[in-house]
């Protein structure tokens, strides 16, 4: 389904936000690389589901009410059977904040390789429109906020000009005995999400805030691993 669809359909439903499927596939349209995933709506789905994917795998529960889903309990990572699988959407079922929600199935995809943790963001500001943000996960964006920020659109150069800002940049080259990680790949879907023609200019009138967060990067390429939207008024 083309973005267009998938904002509209949203915003039908009344949605304030895409759910994650649909966050991925307009990752997907723009692309950005996701996870292969499907969504499933019980545990009696699960193993025909997971025969068709590479574990482990990861669960995560779809819910219009339920934003941050690992603060709910709604997601599950090292999955490697169908009976895990199943295990693991039943126990979070009977969790509070997942039995009293609206629930629209659970998504259950391949896990990216392990890597290095990038955020990319992005905001649109009163002011000057879409603005797009970088920063190096966990630690860093959470207790040390070293990120970067830029107007869209962005230029190639305006994107390695951010890396080169964070203060943890230099993880990126393999510090401390660390495998060094693509910068191109990074600088490839800052492009593609607040470039000329990227998701945050094409879509400026309808993405409020973007979150992708993480995007797993390796020697070899980035995968976008989780990713909210969430819609203007």
């Amino acid at each position: 389904m083309k973005s267009t669809e998938l904002i509209a359909s949203a915003r039908a439903a009344g949605r304030v936000a895409l759910d994650e499927m649909a966050g991925k596939s307009v990752l997907a349209n723009f692309g950005v690389a996701v996870p292969k995933s499907v969504i499933i709506q019980d545990a009696a789905s699960a193993a025909v589901a997971y025969a068709k994917l590479r574990p482990p795998l990861a669960l995560k529960v779809v819910s219009p009410d339920i934003l941050h889903k690992s603060d709910a309990g709604g997601v599950k990572v090292g999955l490697g059977s169908a009976q895990e699988v199943e295990a693991a959407l039943r126990a979070m079922m009977q969790l509070p904040a997942i039995a009293g929600a609206r629930i629209d199935g659970f998504l259950l995809e391949e896990m990216a390789p392990a890597g290095q943790e990038i955020v990319i963001g992005g905001i649109r500001d009163p002011q000057f429109g879409p603005m797009v943000m970088v920063g190096l996960g966990g630690i860093f964006v959470e207790v040390l906020a070293d990120v970067s920020f830029r107007i869209c659109p962005v230029t190639r150069l305006d994107a390695e000009e951010m890396l080169a800002e964070l203060k943890g940049a230099v993880l990126l080259d393999g510090a401390r005995g660390r495998k060094p990680v693509s910068r191109a790949a990074i600088v490839d879907a800052l492009i593609k999400v607040g470039g000329e023609g990227g998701l945050l200019v094409t879509h400026a009138a309808d993405i409020a805030e973007a979150d992708i967060n993480p995007l797993i990067v390796t020697e070899n390429g980035a995968v976008a691993v989780d990713a909210r939207f969430v819609l203007t008024q």
